[in-house]
C-alpha cells in the first residue's frame, strides 16, 4: 500500500468526508505540471488521470493511452477504469467526497459526481498537507515580437472585445495560461515542457486588461512596457479584487475556471457565458506562425534523421531506451534554437512499445534488442515552434505479420494526409479514414488519431482534433498531428506520426506535412500499397530530402536518398 493513502484516510473524519478526489492537473489546468499530487498518492506518472481514495477502496481513472501503464504503476492499490466511467460515476453511491475547489470546474463535478454522490469543498489541499509540493519557478515571463507571432496584442484584444460585445458582457476572465500567452504575446517557464506563463487575465469590453501573476514573473513585462503598472495584479490580491466587481456580466472559461473562482465571481456578478473564444482564435495560425513552425520542423527533421541514421547504421553498442532518448536529445541540442523537449520522450522497445505513453526510467528500462522494433515518440520546443513526431524503427528483418500491420497503419496515415478537407471537414470523419485498413482486419487503437498543436506553446491543444467524436470544423491555419498506430500487449507497438497544417490554394483546403523525417521502409510491405500510396511516399521522401539534405553529412545524405 502506498504510504500516503493511509495518512490521507486518517483525515477523512476531521473533514466529515467518505473519500477524497485527486486530479492530475494543477490550479491552471495545465497538462504538464511541475506538481505531482496524483503520482504522490497513486504512483501513476501519466499526463491524464484522476484518483479517488475511499475508506476501503481506491479508484484510478485514465484514458486509452495509459491502459497498460496504469496497471503496471498503480494496479496493486487501485481499481483502474477509463475516463468514461467517471461520467455520472455509479461505482459508489451516497458518499461525500472532498475536493480542492481550485482544481475542478463546476462542469466536471456536475458530470462526474453529483448524480449519485455529494461534494464537500476543502480549501486546503490534503495531498499538500501530506507531502509539500515544490514551489513554482519564479523565472520571469518574456515577450515575443510581432514579427515572431504575426499579430499585435491590440489586434488580439479587439477580437476578444468584439466577442464580449456580441455576448453583451462586461468582462472575460481568461484562466488558461496558454490563452493569456497567446493574447499578450508572452511566454514563460512554468511547465517542464511548454513555455506557458502561469497567469490569468481579466479583459473588459473597453479593452482594459489586468494580468494576474506574481511580480517576480512580470518584472520584465513591466520594464519593457508589455503591460503597465496599473494593468498588473498580484495573484494573492485576486480574490479580493474579484469581490470588488459588482453587478457585472462575466464570461468565464468552462475548461479552466475553477469552482473557487467561478463561485467568487458569481457571488457578486452574473456569469452569462462559459466559453473562452481564445481557444479557436489561437488554433488558427497566421502565415508568420506557420512559417516559423516550418522552420522549426526543418531543424527538428535534421536532428531526428541524424538520430535514425545513427541508431540504424552507426551504433554498434547495446543501448537501452533511456540512452536512446538522450542520444536523440543530443542531436536536437546541436541546434542553437532548441530549448527543451515538448514532452518526455517515449522510447519503447519490444513489449514496452505497446504501452502507448511509456516513459523509460533508468532503473527499469529495457536494453534495445536487435530483434525488437522501437517506437520513438518525441518533440522539441524551438525558437520558435513546437514539434511532435513518432517513428517506429527496426534493426533486423521482421515477421510478415508485423510488416503487414505497419503497412496498414501507414495506409491510414497516408489516408489522413491526403484527405479532402472540403468534404471531410471535421475530425470525426477523418478519423474513420485513419482506422479503415486496421478495422478491415478487426484491429484498432485506443487513442485519437490526431490532436491540435500550439505555436511555441502546448504540444496538445484544442479545440480541433482527429478523434471518433470531435466535430470542430477543420479550418485554414490549424495544425494537427496525424498518428494512427497499433499495439499488441506484451509484444510491440507501432505508430507513425507527422504534424500537418491546413493550407489553402484556389479556394480548396488540404493538409501539408510539417514533419520532415524518413518513414521506416524496412517495415513496409509494398505489395499492400496502391500506386497512389507509393507515389505519396515517394513525394514525401523527396520533400524530406530536398529540405534537410544540405544539413546532413555525406553518409547521412546518401542513406536518406535511399528512401526516394
Amino acid at each position: 500500500m502506498n504510504k500516503y493513502i493511509n495518512t490521507l484516510r486518517k483525515k477523512f473524519k476531521k473533514y466529515s468526508i467518505d473519500g477524497y478526489v485527486i486530479p492530475k492537473n494543477d490550479d491552471f489546468f495545465t497538462e504538464y505540471s511541475k506538481l505531482n499530487r496524483l503520482e504522490v498518492i497513486s504512483n501513476f506518472s501519466g499526463s491524464a488521470g484522476l484518483a479517488i481514495i475511499l475508506k476501503n477502496k481506491n479508484y484510478l481513472f485514465t484514458d486509452g493511452r495509459y491502459t497498460i501503464q496504469s496497471k503496471i504503476e498503480s494496479g496493486k492499490n487501485f481499481k483502474i477504469f477509463g475516463f468514461e466511467k467517471l461520467i455520472n460515476c455509479s461505482l459508489f453511491k451516497n458518499l461525500t467526497l472532498g475536493i480542492d475547489p481550485k482544481l475542478f470546474t463546476n462542469t466536471q463535478i456536475k458530470s462526474y459526481f453529483l448524480k449519485y454522490n455529494k461534494i464537500r469543498y476543502i480549501e486546503k489541499n490534503l495531498i499538500d498537507e501530506i507531502k509539500k509540493q515544490k514551489e513554482n519557478t519564479s523565472i520571469p515571463f518574456f515577450s515575443l515580437d510581432k514579427n515572431i507571432v504575426g499579430e499585435s496584442i491590440n489586434s488580439k484584444l479587439s477580437k476578444i472585445t468584439k466577442y464580449l460585445k456580441k455576448n453583451k458582457s462586461d468582462y472575460i476572465f481568461i484562466t488558461a495560461p496558454e490563452n493569456v500567452a497567446w493574447i499578450l504575446n508572452i511566454r514563460g517557464n512554468d511547465s517542464p515542457n511548454s513555455p506557458v506563463p502561469n497567469s490569468r487575465l481579466i479583459i473588459s469590453k473597453s479593452k482594459k486588461i489586468l494580468l494576474i501573476s506574481n511580480l517576480k514573473k512580470c518584472k520584465n513585462l513591466l520594464k519593457n512596457k508589455t503591460i503597465k503598472k496599473n494593468e498588473f495584479l498580484d495573484v494573492n490580491d485576486l480574490p479580493e479584487k474579484i469581490l470588488k466587481f459588482k453587478g457585472k456580466k462575466f464570461i468565464v472559461d468552462d475548461k479552466s475556471c475553477s469552482i473557487f473562482y467561478e463561485n467568487l465571481i458569481r457571488s457578486k456578478n452574473k456569469i452569462i457565458n462559459r466559453e473562452d473564444p481564445t481557444y479557436l482564435l489561437k488554433a488558427i495560425k497566421n502565415k508568420t506562425e506557420i512559417k516559423n513552425m516550418i522552420d522549426a520542423h526543418i531543424s527538428d527533421g535534421v536532428a531526428l534523421t541524424k538520430f535514425l541514421y545513427w541508431i540504424k547504421k552507426i551504433n554498434k553498442k547495446k543501448i537501452n531506451e533511456v540512452e536512446a532518448a538522450k542520444k536523440l536529445e543530443k542531436f536536437r541540442k546541436l541546434n542553437k534554437n532548441f530549448l527543451y523537449p515538448s514532452f518526455d520522450t517515449i522510447a519503447g522497445s519490444g513489449r514496452n512499445g505497446a504501452i502507448v505513453h511509456y516513459r523509460a526510467k533508468k532503473e527499469n528500462c529495457r536494453t534495445i534488442n536487435k530483434k525488437d522494433i522501437l517506437l520513438c515518440d518525441s518533440g522539441g520546443q524551438y525558437k520558435y515552434g513546437t514539434t511532435d513526431v513518432t517513428r517506429t524503427i527496426c534493426f533486423s528483418n521482421q515477421k510478415q505479420n508485423i510488416k503487414n500491420i505497419f503497412t496498414k497503419v501507414l495506409k491510414g496515415h497516408i489516408a489522413v494526409a491526403i484527405s479532402d478537407i472540403n468534404k471531410d471537414d471535421i475530425g470525426k470523419k477523418i478519423d474513420k479514414r485513419a482506422r479503415k485498413f486496421l478495422i478491415e482486419n478487426k484491429l484498432d487503437y485506443a487513442h485519437g488519431t490526431g490532436h491540435g498543436v500550439g505555436f511555441f506553446l502546448n504540444v496538445h491543444e484544442g479545440p480541433q482534433a482527429i478523434t471518433k467524436i470531435n466535430t470542430v470544423k477543420i479550418r485554414e491555419g490549424m495544425i494537427l498531428s496525424n498518428e494512427p498506430g497499433y499495439y499488441k500487449t506484451n509484444e510491440y507497438g507501432i505508430r507513425i506520426e507527422n504534424l500537418i497544417y491546413v493550407n489553402k490554394k484556389n479556394g480548396r483546403l488540404f493538409f501539408e506535412n510539417l514533419t520532415l523525417a524518413p518513414i521506416e521502409k524496412d517495415l513496409i510491405n509494398f505489395d499492400l500499397l496502391t500506386v497512389n500510396e507509393k507515389n505519396y511516399l515517394f513525394k514525401y521522401h523527396l520533400e524530406v530530402y530536398s529540405k534537410i539534405s544540405e544539413y546532413l553529412n555525406q553518409n547521412e545524405r546518401k542513406w536518406l536518398a535511399s528512401f526516394i
